[in-house]
């Protein structure tokens, strides 16, 4: 390694010439708090004249208060602890909770790592019940297909169950004649006459069923059920018949048929079948099951019964518990090489951090890390050295073993961690190691993946199996469920739960395992807290007990939630409502295809801020409810010509819908899609109501997670008959759903104004101002909240009447005031009580927005503030022109400018500014250029006069320490001018464009860059620091002239101030940096660049060393 270890030095603060922080001589570590206003430099002494520190930054005062230019209101402080969303001073740090953790927990159950004895299971005497989490196929060298149950016993006992006896089959419609006395014989000539002789069909049968897809009376047809002997020979068998290649005497003649139910898997057939869900408890009576006889795996039960001896309990009352899972987070450190990013062929694993925690619990009873070489004790956590990285490598996978996780979760595991395991186990042939499944001898290995979903987008990513385990990559759960402003663990932390991690390069990574036992320690440290973290955003997000719900509400086993899509859920509720009423899906060749309908309505908008109550008005879950209203689906779904031949009546038999497609009505038929959403919600009330009486934390959260996924499903299954390129697309319904929507939010509208107006006797007219998907906001009139919201609550019942059930608008919340700026963009002050608002909601504007820096989201959000809270629009304009003013006179700090991207791949159509910068910064120095999957921090600096923005993106750092001008007209007119024109164009109307012109908009031009093109040529001269003159070279000394010398005594005094609150300013940002990583006796080597707090040090810190470099300018005779 070049250069000596990073702790050999052990300074909490080193000098600043060394590009490090330091107190003043006789000056304390100052105190964090940042927002108080005491001992701060003043602005006039903060950047000194004779450095170019303050070229584009907001001088040090200005980080710590912040201008409000509206005379009425007092000026505000601003918290940095707040800002950078640090935890507060008293805040339990990472080593301190590993401490108290050691305590609690007792030594014996630390120590064991293996799950506890399981009790002596005698089959013909006792029952078993457990908790199944897996489910899968195996097929043993083309016999027939068994099913293979992971679970969990109440006492947390391993189980895996062989249930045999189930074979797949599949239906076609029975020709006419087609008889019971003819299955046989129809068996025998399919085994004989085709599939050379395999016999793959193992019986044929005769019901009577009806179609899912149209009504065609009431009247039920006979279907041939072919079973199939194995999963292998089913997709030939089904060939045969969709092909035509089948002929049987009068009855097939070689015509292609349309098969049903012959497109779902093996596992999901079974399960709907057995009336099993995803993640639900299984029992087997005594006498029902015996012990197997070759044991595959290495659970504790391992046990096989015939498919009709398992009972199946519906996830409800005594059991909707969760088992007391083993939960299993990790995380592994690398050493990679200067400026290449880890690569498994190379670079060692160094470490590997563990959590094991007891569902149901919240502290790890496990917990330790596995390290090469030797590392410093950690109280609270076991450390296991080792000298050997394949050694390190075989016991950390015998430990997976032994400790048995049926989860395993952590941050990025399945595209980073698993993979480069097994990549670099590999690389060093350690034979033992890619064994993680819970069969015996079955090896783990990573494949490429491609998910594709209309909901949650397109991603490549790998999977790693291991078969009775489950896993749940917290990154991916982020990515589905949440936009956030960035995906790194800091971030998602910060945003989740209020506290920072320690960002460390993994260029610095290195460095400190080279280093001692004790760096080694300050590594080992924030391994343990990367494998914690994701176990708290899991615990503290529910994901599991969301995700738990969610298998079990739509039946699909738990690993289909983050592999497949939306559709999969309705298929399986769809499936398992058919097989209940008797009818059979036919399988539809996927056929992708472009045709669009017609959406939602959205009434235009009637901008501008309104100061008076605006009530909202909901339909509760709109497109459901209006499935069920009007009996929309495939079975309902009626022909002109068979309505005709059927003598139905329109109105009295059957409704047109608005786009012109044909449903019987409920009497006739009821629907199968209207039963499932019957189902769901019932079952959400049941969950919301038992939520309402619950009282044990626990059961609460698992209620909670059921209603939520009750209501996802609900909504989902309109979704599912709009999706062109899907199992069963049916557009008649999805356009007859969106066609009665546009209509009711219309008829709604001319409701309410045709009733609450004056003509009826009310004090105003109403009116409806926008309305969209399912809503509107109305304008009553009135002045007061407690007004509106009795006109609000009146007005969704009188609507309501005037609708089929269970179709209901109901009244939810009043905006007071409110700003409606346009289509989907507005935002107000959100109100369910008269006395107190209960938030400020925004929707479409730029608060939210990652591609945009963070200036933009402060300044809208405290524009919103001053409009809709303290009711102060003159106040919002001009805090605006503020901003501005500072802007374009180069006061703002970076920080509030840095723009941040993920680079996410190597070509792009277009030249992006985050990826040509990253080449730039690779050519200047590889070691510290970003990688692949790192976010790109940038800003955008003067530039020639039609130069690209991704010509003038430029690292923040190396503008900081160049003094390189920002491009503050590019940030006015490309960030911050149009959503400013947004929220104030329907207050201020045309009035609005002044905001952008006038004083406020002089700018304080930068003459000259100071790096490149001639730059490079040019001697900087020293000025006098009294009255700038130009200082010859052989002066006394560097800092005064000789007409300044009697004045020498008082520039110095002053150039001490400002050295010495420089360094102050610096050491506060420093030592808030060191409570946020949790401790204040080592280094800070946090880089996050999502962090404005990095770059206020970052300028901090080079505004000292300026300051400490000026006095040195006195050294030398006076």
């Amino acid at each position: 390694m070049d250069g000596e270890p990073v702790t050999k030095r052990r300074r909490t603060t080193p000098p600043v010439s060394q590009g490090e922080p330091a107190t003043v001589a006789g000056e304390p570590t100052a105190d964090a708090n940042l927002a108080t206003q005491q001992d701060i430099p003043d602005e006039d002494h903060a950047a000194p004249p004779s450095s170019a520190a303050g070229a584009h930054a907001k001088p040090l005062s200005a980080l710590f208060q912040a201008k409000t230019p509206s005379p009425k209101k007092k000026k505000r402080t601003v918290d940095l602890r707040q800002a950078g969303r640090i935890g507060e001073d008293d805040k339990e740090n990472f080593t301190a909770l590993l401490a108290r953790l050691n305590k609690e927990t007792p030594q014996e159950e630390a120590e064991k790592w293996g799950r506890p004895d399981a009790p002596k299971l005698n089959p013909q005497r006792d029952g078993l019940v457990f908790q199944q989490i897996d489910i899968e196929e195996f097929s043993a060298g083309g016999g027939a297909p068994t099913i293979r149950a992971f679970g969990v016993t109440k006492n947390g006992n391993s189980v895996l169950l062989h249930v045999k006896g189930f074979l797949p089959y599949f239906w076609v419609s029975a020709p006419r004649g087609f008889t019971n006395s003819d299955c046989l014989p129809f068996m025998e000539h399919l085994n004989a006459a085709h599939f050379n002789g395999i016999r793959p069909v193992k019986a044929v049968s005769l019901a009577n069923k009806r179609s899912l897809w149209g009504y065609k009376g009431d009247a039920v047809s006979p279907f041939i059920k072919i079973t199939v002997m194995d999963t292998k020979q089913y997709p030939k068998v089904r060939n045969a018949f969709e092909r035509g290649e089948v002929q049987y005497k009068d009855f097939f003649d070689g015509t292609a048929l349309m098969t049903y139910e012959s497109n779902i898997a093996y596992t999901l057939r079974f399960m709907i079948d057995h009336h099993i869900v995803g993640m639900n408890w299984l029992e087997l009576k005594p006498g029902t099951y015996e012990r197997a006889k070759n044991p595959v795996s290495n659970c504790q039960y391992e046990i096989e019964c015939q498919h009709d001896q398992l009972i199946s309990h519906p996830a409800e009352g005594e059991w909707s518990g969760i088992a007391p899972l083993r939960i299993l987070s990790f995380d592994i450190e690398c050493a990679g090489r200067k400026g290449i990013f880890p690569e498994p062929e190379i670079d060692p694993v160094i470490q590997i951090a563990n959590m094991v925690t007891r569902q149901g619990e919240s502290k790890p009873f496990i917990r330790n890390v596995f390290t090469l070489n030797t590392c410093s004790h950690i109280v609270g956590s076991d450390v296991l050295e080792f000298k050997k990285e394949a050694d390190l490598l075989s016991k950390w996978r015998k430990f997976v073993e032994e400790v048995d996780p049926d989860l395993i979760i952590g941050y990025n595991t399945s595209q980073f961690d698993f993979p480069y395991l097994m990549d670099r186990a590999k690389a060093l042939k350690v034979s033992d190691f890619p064994y993680f499944s819970r069969l015996k001898g079955v090896k783990t290995e990573v494949k490429d993946t491609h998910f594709s979903s209309k909901a949650y987008g397109t991603r490549d990513s790998k999977e790693t199996s291991m078969d009775g385990r489950l896993q749940l990559d917290i990154l991916q759960v982020m990515q589905r469920d949440y936009k956030l402003r960035s995906y790194t663990l800091n971030s998602v932390c910060a945003h989740f739960l209020g506290e920072q991690k320690e960002d460390v390069h993994h260029s610095v990574i290195t460095d400190l395992q080279n280093g001692t036992a004790e760096s080694r320690r300050r590594l080992a440290v924030y391994c343990l807290k990367d494998a914690y973290l994701p176990q708290r955003l899991m615990d503290k997000l529910m994901c599991f007990i969301n995700y738990t719900e969610m298998a079990r509400v739509t039946g699909i086993p738990f690993n289909y939630l983050l592999s497949r899509g939306q559709q999969i859920k309705v298929i399986s509720q769809l499936y398992r409502q058919a097989l209940k009423t008797g009818y059979v899906i036919p399988a539809l060749k996927q056929e992708g295809s472009d045709e669009q309908y017609e959406g939602a309505t959205v009434l235009e908008p009637e901008q501008g801020y309104y100061d008076v109550p605006i009530a909202t008005l909901d339909f509760a879950s709109l497109y459901p409810s209006i499935m069920q209203a009007h009996n929309l689906c495939y079975t309902t779904l009626l022909d002109v010509k068979i309505a005709q031949a059927l003598n139905l009546k329109e109105g009295e038999d059957f409704v047109r819908t608005p786009n012109g497609d044909l449903f019987v009505k409920a009497h006739r038929r009821k629907g199968l899609l209207p039963t499932i959403l019957e189902d769901l919600l019932a079952a959400r009330k049941r969950a919301r109501a038992e939520l309402k009486q619950e009282k044990d934390p626990f059961k609460r959260a698992v209620l909670d997670g059921r209603q939520l996924a009750l209501k996802v499903s609900a909504n989902s299954v309109y979704e599912f008959t709009g999706a062109t390129i899907g199992k069963l697309p049916c557009l008649p319904i999805s356009m007859s759903v969106t066609a009665y929507g546009r209509e009711m939010i219309d008829q709604t509208k001319e409701v309410v104004q045709s009733t609450y107006n004056t003509a009826n006797g009310y004090d105003y007219d109403a009116k409806v101002i926008y309305g969209d998907t399912d809503s509107v906001m109305v304008r009553f009139g009135c002045p007061d909240l407690e007004t509106a919201m009795k006109l609000g609550a009146e007005a969704a019942d009188f609507v309501t009447s005037k609708f089929i059930k269970p179709i209901k608008l109901e009244f939810e919340k009043v905006y007071y005031p409110y700003l409606l700026i346009s289509k989907k963009r507005y935002a107000g002050l959100y109100w369910t009580k008269p006395e107190k608002y209960d938030k400020m909601d925004t929707k479409g504007i730029e608060t939210v927005r990652r591609d945009n820096c963070r200036l933009v989201v402060t300044v809208i959000d405290t524009c919103l503030r001053k409009m809709l809270i303290e009711r102060d629009v003159r106040g919002a304009e001009d805090y605006a022109k503020q901003v501005i003013s500072d802007l374009l006179q180069n006061k703002v700090d970076l920080s509030q400018l840095v723009i941040t991207k993920a680079l996410a791949k190597a070509d792009y159509a277009a030249k992006q500014a985050h990826v040509e910068l990253a080449e730039r910064m690779k050519k200047r120095d590889a070691g510290s250029a970003p990688a692949m999957g790192d976010r790109v921090a940038y800003v955008i600096i003067k530039g020639t006069k039609d130069a690209r923005a991704y010509e003038k993106s430029e690292d923040p750092l190396y503008v900081l320490e160049n003094n390189i001008p920002i491009d503050t007209k590019y940030y006015l007119d490309n960030q911050l001018s149009k959503p400013l024109m947004r929220i104030f164009e329907p207050i201020l109307g045309e009035k609005a464009s002044s905001l952008l012109a006038g004083d406020h908009t002089r700018t304080v031009s930068i003459v000259a860059p100071t790096v490149g093109g001639l730059m490079k040529f040019a001697v900087k001269t020293v000025t006098c620091l009294g009255c700038r003159t130009p200082l010859k070279p052989n002066s006394l000394n560097q800092a005064v002239c000789n007409n300044c010398r009697p004045r020498t005594a008082e520039l110095h005094a002053k150039q001490v101030s400002i050295a010495a609150q420089a360094e102050t300013a610096y050491a506060r940002l420093w030592t808030q940096c060191q409570r946020c990583q949790g401790s204040l006796h080592q280094d800070v080597l946090c880089t996050s660049k999502d962090c404005p707090i990095f770059y206020m040090r970052k300028k901090a810190q080079k505004e000292a060393v300026d300051a400490v470099g000026t006095l040195k300018r006195f050294d030398g005779e006076w």
